[in-house]
């Protein structure tokens, strides 16, 4: 019988190893699987590499895990905003690497992961520092049509970290507006993907129409709790 419910965060990443690519859903703070990285940061894991859109918030989420000292290198598109003092700090004393990736080549890297393509032409960056190699060379590019394309290389993950609303046992997964985002690509892109859910639904309770993410790309599904409101409610976490 498959059953792909976890017991506890801990249990989920309990295999997460050092050295891991680790590609970590959200925009912004929408949808980012913030029970997840507060567990991988628990479980200890280190040198990690770190996909994401931008590069944490404040002291919490994705900046905590980077606080940590032991992400090695972060792969984004936004990097620095108004309260990303943690990875500025830590950027300025040499201390994390960064590759800049713009959003739409970012999400498409993956995609090419999942779809097992080897890699592919884009426009975006093309006369720009963003089509260099770390090295300083220049990625390949070519002509075609008359217009100028970057070859870029898909990105492949160890673990994806993600946020969905509910999920049944085989791992179906389906996401609340907004807090989709990166989560379908990034599960198809990694070797095991952990999700949270608030709902665990039973077989044939989603509605196949609604399912974003089939099980056969989700390895482990944890339900986590809704976040409680200062008036002492709940509300549904974006």
């Amino acid at each position: 019988m498959i059953d792909k419910i976890v017991a506890s965060v801990a249990d989920a990443l309990a295999d997460v190893k050092d050295g891991a690519t680790v590609l970590i859903g959200g925009f912004g703070t929408s949808g980012i699987p913030a029970e997840l990285i507060d567990g991988l940061i628990a479980q200890g894991a280190k040198d990690l590499t770190v996909v994401n859109n931008n590069a944490g918030n404040g002291d919490t989420g994705l900046a905590a895990l980077l606080k940590t000292g032991r992400v090695r290198k972060i792969i984004c598109s936004f990097p620095r905003q108004a309260d990303s003092h943690v990875f500025d700090g830590l950027y300025r004393d040499g201390k994390l690497e960064l590759e800049l990736v713009p959003q739409g080549n970012l999400a498409e890297r993956m995609r090419a992961a999942g779809a097992g393509i080897g890699a592919f032409f884009c426009p975006t960056g093309y006369g720009t520092e963003i089509a260099k190699n770390k090295d300083g060379s220049s990625k390949e590019t070519r002509e075609i049509n008359g217009r100028h394309y970057v070859l870029e290389y898909p990105i492949h993950g160890d673990v994806a970290l993600i946020k969905a609303e509910a999920g049944d046992r085989w791992g179906n997964l389906t996401y609340r507006m907004a807090a989709r985002n990166f989560g379908p690509v990034m599960a198809m892109a990694a070797k095991q993907t952990i999700a949270t859910v608030h709902e665990v639904k039973a077989l044939g309770e989603l509605d196949p129409e609604a399912i974003v993410t089939p099980g056969i790309f989700v390895s482990k599904v944890v339900k986590i709790a809704r976040v409680a409101t200062q008036a002492g409610g709940f509300k549904k976490a974006a």
